[in-house]
């Protein structure tokens, strides 16, 4: 008989790992076909080097899409919200299961602090990395049963760990996740055009003040 106790790991199941690849398949399936859009609006090389501000058209984003920028080299995701992910974005079974529904730690401009995150409620602007350890959340806007959490109403997962967020980027209760995504300083130059970087008339916020990236 051997020395040495003997331990027993247990494996993953079948449908633990169906799981997993369904939700990452959901998350490279989603960005595979935002690229084309994305492509064609990023700014050139030399503005986002210069850090300058950058203007998006947003006459070409549709109802419920997502396009992602980037800003000073970090990818920025801009929402068409949907009157019904507005509605579900109040809804107070929704809220009870977020950590800071009322943006109190500062993770964004003033103007932008209420209950949709935003300027305008239809359009949401976020930073795209994860509050966690800095990896990418995918945009699943979708209400599902099952993928990638029981009840899920919509919103950003983030496969590295489990992470999840609202579609106002407002972090869950109980995940490695322990703020909610930052906004950026950003402005309308017109109902077309948004233009990240650049605070609205008589406002003042940098995105190095948030407390985490």
């Amino acid at each position: 008989m051997s020395s040495h106790a003997s331990t027993s790991i247990p494996e993953p199941t079948r449908r633990d790992m169906l799981s997993l690849v369904a939700i990452s398949g959901a998350v490279i399936g989603a960005a595979a076909i935002a690229w084309p859009l994305i492509d064609s609006m990023n700014p050139s090389a030399d503005v986002i080097a210069a850090g300058a501000p950058i203007d998006i058209d947003l006459s070409k984003l549709a109802l419920g899409q997502q396009i992602v920028v980037l800003w000073r080299g970090a990818p920025m995701l801009i929402v068409n919200r949907t009157p019904a992910a507005l509605k579900t974005l109040q809804d107070p079974s929704l809220v009870s299961r977020l950590s800071d529904p009322k943006s109190d730690v500062h993770q964004q401009p003033p103007y932008a602090n209420n209950w949709h995150r935003s300027v305008k409620p239809e359009f949401a602007v976020l930073v795209g990395i994860c509050t966690h350890l800095g990896c990418l959340p995918g945009y699943l806007p979708n209400p599902d049963p099952t993928t990638p959490a029981p009840n899920w109403p919509g919103g950003y997962f983030c496969p590295c760990h489990g992470s999840k967020y609202d579609l106002a980027g407002r972090v869950y209760s109980g995940v490695p996740a322990p703020y909610n995504l930052p906004v950026p300083p950003y402005r309308f130059m017109n109902d077309k055009t948004l233009r990240i970087g650049e605070n609205p008339s008589g406002a003042t916020f940098e995105l190095s003040s948030v407390v985490q990236m």
